[in-house]
């Protein structure tokens, strides 16, 4: 069956279409203005456009009947779809074909689509029947993965039974064609695969089979040399049972099924049980009630249960172990503090002391914030645990001594000396294997715990089967054969350790917020990186007392960018430049917020200081803006609207002038200025927000004054909810 792939055949040059720029040709005509009067090059453009999409689609379908013809089995309900495809796009042809309309004066008002029914008809049908090609493209691919997997087993099975080298070499020339078509197939599809975690599986399962391949033609080929040695049949078999479970991995994904009705049951890990254990506790102010004290407590339960596979490996350090040890207890009491104060607020919210209630809710916030602190700093430790452990062992074994003695061993043929180095290199496996385990732990993202899966996984089964290829040549030092397969099965390892090493720095850049979740704001220009004030920064760690305070100045920051988020969704304009600014800085204020958290997109106080600059700058565009407005308000609503004005121009020039000025090593001084500066000006931005509204709506009413909007355009009047 010929390969023929219809993403690869639309994205060739003879046919080659963007979805996107698709999309933009059928959303031009169906979101046209009827009853408008158009020019000839507006016709001209609504023809062509019209033409365009008629040659895509004609395109299209030519790849569709050709994958049709070589499908019998689909080729019915493939050519169907083709058939409404390609009317669908006649149909669209026809009613923007400008020349079958008749235009007797040229001043005559000219409409377009008189039957805008038929071309949303027209336009769903594409639609449907596109979808229903690729659907079925789709189902053409499966196949030929299944079908070349198929091949690719029942070859295998050939391979097993062989018994003459003449008939291994012919039968293996057949499994190598096979296995790079099978390799083909997978990797276009692995390519498609939109879910990352599908994808880092494909991978995995792909590489193992690549590797394997190689292992498979040394291990035959010494079992044929040596028919009689256990070891070398143990060590042929090692490697069949590791392709067959791969093959099946990759059906698996493809077919988007387990066999048996198999679930994945592998345990969650550490960071992935925090994440979502302080998503429940962060949205415990809004849920008091439907929240359960018993779901999370038994959630801090389960991650704390899992640190034991640091705290009880023989590889962890003993400070390691105790600051684990530490940071779960101290998780526990905080959790039970928050409970206390949960039961409180939920209690002065039945009886409606309004000045009790709010004291409570900065308390409950404030437990929430130490019990989430908490959990982080346990993440930072977990981390360095397993990171430590980890570079210690790659280091320790960076020159393979057991592999190289093994080797030497091997050829001299010295079986006591065999179970020395085999006993130190099982050792060295389980400790790569725990290391893996570990590294899963604080991975961070899916397709990093699933690579780590791996890698245990491969050193577990390469361990042993580098064991018994040694072994082999022990009892036949002579072999060359032997010799050679031990030597393919030592790559292997090497190679796993080199992967391990990359498998680390990924792990720490996600950690440290170098890959993983972007941040930033798009209408914001970048860090200066050769910015000599933030240079002059440096590191420095407050205090508990400063902690404190800086957790304190957080919180309320947090709360004001609550207060301006509920002032601007009371804006219907949501295009307007002052919703824009006070959107931008509530945004900006946030990430602050989450800084004095030790959480979101500012990890140091460098950043920090950018931040602050940008903020005060959207601040003096935001005074820029509503003098503007002001000017067309009633003298006495302009000088009210001008006296909140002129209170925060001053503080943004304030707010400039301390993230200028250098403070040598008393980083933590500036940044408490920086927290309460800013905290200053959002409790300004959400009065001058709320009167901006009051007084904008009072106008609109009866002189609707030009309010500019964010393109810099005016806009007649104001809309308002």
């Amino acid at each position: 069956m010929a390969r023929i792939y219809l993403k690869r055949k639309l994205e060739s040059r003879e046919c080659k279409l963007k979805p996107q720029r698709k999309q933009i040709l059928i959303t031009t005509l169906i979101n046209h203005k009827d009853n408008t009067k158009k020019s000839d090059k507006t016709l001209q453009a609504i023809q062509r456009v019209g033409q365009a999409v008629n040659l895509a689609v004609g395109r299209f379908v030519k790849v569709g009947e050709a994958i049709a013809n070589e499908n019998w089995d689909l080729k019915e309900e493939i050519n169907t779809a083709c058939i409404e495809a390609k009317q669908a796009g006649e149909t669209i042809a026809a009613l923007t074909d400008v020349t079958n309309l008749n235009n007797p004066e040229p001043d005559v008002r000219i409409t377009i689509f008189t039957d805008k029914t038929g071309v949303v008809k027209a336009a769903r049908l594409l639609l449907s029947s596109v979808t229903k090609v690729l659907l079925l493209a789709d189902r053409v691919v499966i196949k030929q993965i299944i079908t070349s997997s198929n091949k690719v087993l029942a070859t295998m099975e050939r391979l097993e039974k062989v018994n003459s080298f003449q008939e291994f070499v012919q039968i293996f020339s057949q499994f190598g064609n096979e296995m790079v078509e099978f390799a083909h197939l997978t990797g276009d599809r692995q390519n498609d695969l939109k879910d990352e975690k599908k994808k880092a599986k494909m991978a995995a399962a792909r590489a193992v089979l690549e590797k394997c391949t190689m292992m498979l033609l040394t291990a035959s080929k010494t079992c044929l040399r040596h028919p009689n040695c256990e070891s070398a049949h143990k060590n042929k078999e090692g490697v069949f049972d590791r392709m067959k479970v791969a093959l099946d991995k990759v059906i698996e994904i493809v077919t988007d099924c387990k066999p048996n009705g198999e679930t994945d049951i592998s345990s969650i890990s550490i960071f992935t049980g925090i994440k979502e254990f302080k998503m429940n506790v962060e949205a415990l102010p809004e849920n008091l009630y439907f929240q359960s004290k018993e779901n999370l407590s038994l959630m801090l339960e389960v991650i704390l249960e899992r640190t034991e596979d640091f705290t009880d490996s023989a590889f962890t350090s003993h400070e390691h172990r105790e600051r684990i040890l530490a940071l779960s207890m101290q998780a526990r009491m905080e959790l039970q503090q928050l409970i206390s104060m949960w039961t409180q607020a939920v209690r002065a919210f039945v009886i409606e002391q309004s000045k009790k209630t709010k004291s409570i809710a900065e308390e409950l916030e404030l437990a929430i914030l130490k019990i989430c602190h908490s959990l982080n700093e346990l993440k930072k430790e977990l981390h360095s645990s397993a990171a430590q452990q980890a570079a210690d062992l790659l280091k320790y074994h960076a020159d393979h001594v057991a592999l190289k003695a093994l080797k030497l061993t091997g050829g001299e043929g010295n079986l006591e000396a065999l179970a020395e180095y085999a006993c130190k290199l099982s050792e060295q496996k389980e400790q790569l294997v725990e290391t893996c385990r570990l590294l899963r732990h604080v991975s961070g993202t899916e397709p990093l715990e699933i690579t780590c899966v791996h890698a245990e996984e491969t050193f577990q089964v390469t361990g042993q089967q580098i064991i018994s290829a040694a072994e082999t040549l022990t009892l036949h030092p002579s072999s060359k054969i032997a010799k050679e397969n031990l030597d393919v099965f030592c790559e292997a390892w090497e190679s796993q350790i080199s992967d391990m090493s990359t498998l680390l720095r990924e792990i720490s850049d996600v950690f440290e917020g170098r890959r993983g979740e972007k941040y930033g704001y798009l209408s914001l220009p970048k860090p200066v990186k050769n910015n000599a004030n933030l240079k002059s920064l440096k590191v420095d760690k407050p205090d508990s007392e400063e902690q404190a305070k800086i957790t304190k100045l957080g919180l309320k920051l947090g709360l004001l960018t609550s207060n301006a988020d509920c002032e601007i969704e009371k804006w219907e304009d949501q295009e307007n430049e002052i919703v824009d600014y006070g959107r931008n800085m509530s945004s900006m204020a946030y990430s602050l917020y989450l800084f004095t958290r030790g959480e979101g997109p500012l990890k140091t106080s460098q950043d920090l200081i950018h931040q602050l600059e940008v903020f005060a700058t959207e601040g003096l565009k935001l005074a820029s803006s509503v003098q503007a407005i002001s000017k067309q308000l009633k003298d006495d609503d302009k000088r009210m609207l001008l006296l909140e004005v002129n209170k925060l121009i001053p503080l943004c020039h304030q707010l400039q002038t301390i993230t200028k000025t250098p403070l040598q090593n008393k980083v933590f001084l500036k940044v408490d200025k920086c927290i309460a500066k800013t905290r200053s000006v959002m409790a300004l931005l959400v009065q001058l927000l709320s009167l901006c509204y009051k007084l904008l709506k009072s106008s609109a009413e009866t002189n609707c004054p030009n309010i500019p909007t964010s393109d810099g355009k005016q806009k007649m009047g104001l809309s308002y909810k």
